[in-house]
């Protein structure tokens, strides 16, 4: 799934109206009934008090119509006209007359603070004042209304967008954006809905195709994808019949320290459920006896040393090495894993202390093997790459950061994104069950593990991320949020490959 720009959406629009031989105003009703038979899908005819707030350009006139068709159905609604400017948009003016010919009571125009309509916390808002459009922040009585409406503790859904936030940037004053429990977009997702700074103003979001022109969105080019069931399965490989563990590669997990043995067990579990032909663990002497009782799948190299990592060394050539988890930064560890580095080619996955290894030791990257994937969480990767003052800019720094050093990012988050220099991709599969510990070492071990299958690095990262959300959805679903473990996770990861080949689910 493809996310595209304000202005490629409009081009959609433009070369849909053309082909179609429809009017903006057809497109426009087709929008609006989509939205109308969400709602009604889920309201059946309650009446309950139903209260529009329309803008006065081609949102609003989605609100309009919205609003209509709900009159038809004999609902209880009240339309409000957000009446900011002198100016209106045709098609606005158009669904204007419309409305008017199935109520009584026209729209009521808001035009200062004291027009404001009470609402209760009963009350069923929607919200189609600003749409993608909007290139300024709300300010005066706009601004306050939406304040307002944030306050006053009803179910408020958004048509399109939450009105206040902007496609292509942050919002400056965040108190003046609609906080919405549900946004019904139009064709395809934008990007702002993922970001950490503006995901929490749509709430729950689902994606209505309005059968804009499909040659042009299959054609258009964009750098921004979503990875769902559809492009996770095509980039699943199958495994032959004819096949031995030696067909999926011997990876090597390398980390621990005194105290910190379990996060190498958990991603080294990982990496088995995930497929992994072949696991071998390096680690300090104090993690022989827990990683042969925990995992007897494995095959254990022990340091010199008993509490940490201190000469890594092989006799054997690793398909993938996965490095960091638990490993800590002493002198004698950070000299180690230089070493690694000087002696490894294939692309690594680098985690926990190994970011932060690099972080603290900058020209160790250039050592980093090309196409490796590295898996920072926001902290992680502000120490890497330094400090940002937006999610845009921080995606910029990350995408130069990957070109310049030829690797892959995998930022993790509620929506976790994979960078590659050029394309980044948004996984929507997870829960907040999974902000638990030890959650990303097993992230760390299903990549790894792909990596060591011989996925090509950018599908292993997208793959994996993907495999690890589904696995903590499989067991949230069944079991809550709060019970959720990360060594749920690894034991889910069978059922998520499963999970990939159900059809009839979302994209989930």
């Amino acid at each position: 799934m493809k996310i595209l720009s304000a202005a490629q959406l409009k081009e959609a629009d433009a070369i849909s109206l053309k082909k179609q031989n429809i009017t903006s105003e057809e497109l426009m009703e087709r929008a609006a009934t989509k939205v109308f038979q969400e709602i009604h899908r889920r309201l059946q005819g309650a009446q309950i008090p139903l209260k529009i707030f329309c803008g006065i350009g081609n949102n609003g006139g989605d609100g309009l119509a919205i609003a209509r068709m709900l009159l038809e159905k004999n609902y209880r609604v009240q339309v409000f006209i957000v009446n900011y400017s002198d100016k209106r948009s045709e098609d606005f003016l158009a669904n204007y007359e419309k409305i008017k010919e199935v109520t009584n009571n026209w729209p009521e125009l808001i035009k200062k603070e004291e027009d404001f309509p009470q609402i209760r916390k009963g009350d069923f808002i929607i919200d189609a004042i600003f749409g993608i459009g909007l290139n300024r922040p709300l300010e005066g009585w706009v601004g306050r209304l939406v304040q307002y409406i944030n306050a006053c503790g009803a179910f408020v859904l958004a048509v399109d967008m939450p009105s206040g936030l902007f496609s292509d940037k942050i919002p400056a004053k965040q108190d003046a954006v609609i906080n919405a429990n549900f946004t019904l977009t139009f064709q395809t997702p934008k990007l702002v809905f993922f970001l950490p700074q503006t995901m929490d103003y749509v709430g729950d979001l689902q994606v209505l195709d309005i059968g804009l022109d499909q040659s042009f969105l299959a054609e258009v080019s964009t750098d921004t994808h979503i990875t769902t069931k559809e492009e996770a399965r095509q980039l699943y490989i199958p495994r032959k019949k004819n096949s031995h563990k030696g067909n999926y590669g011997h990876m090597i997990t390398i980390g621990g320290s005194y105290g910190k043995i379990g996060s190498i067990l958990l991603s080294t579990t990982a990496a088995l459920r995930t497929g992994a032909g072949l696991c071998t663990v390096f680690i300090p002497k104090c993690g022989y006896e827990i990683m042969q009782t925990g995992l007897p799948e494995a095959m254990v190299i022990t340091d010199n040393n008993y509490e940490m990592l201190t000469n890594i060394k092989t006799d054997f050539d690793a398909d993938a090495v996965c490095f960091g988890m638990g490993a800590g930064k002493s002198e004698e560890t950070v000299k180690a894993f230089k070493a690694l580095l000087e002696n490894t080619k294939k692309p690594m996955l680098i985690d926990a202390d190994g970011l932060n290894i690099l972080s603290e030791n900058n020209d160790m990257l250039e050592l980093v093997p090309e196409n490796s994937v590295l898996t920072p969480h926001p902290k992680e990767l502000e120490r890497l790459i330094g400090k940002w003052k937006d999610d845009y800019q921080k995606m910029k720094m990350v995408q130069d950061f990957c070109r310049a050093y030829k690797l892959i990012v995998v930022l993790k988050g509620a929506y976790t994104f994979i960078f590659d220099g050029e394309s980044k991709y948004i996984n929507t599969t997870g829960n907040p069950g999974m902000a638990t510990a030890g959650s990303g070492d097993v992230l760390s071990g299903v990549i790894a593990a792909l990596l060591c299958q011989r996925y090509k690095p950018v599908a292993a990262a997208r793959l994996g991320v993907f495999l690890h959300g589904l696995a903590g959805d499989v067991y949230a679903a069944k079991h809550s949020y709060e019970a959720l473990i990360s060594g749920d996770l690894v034991e889910n990861i069978g059922q998520a490959y499963m999970k990939l080949f159900v059809t009839g689910e979302d994209n989930k």
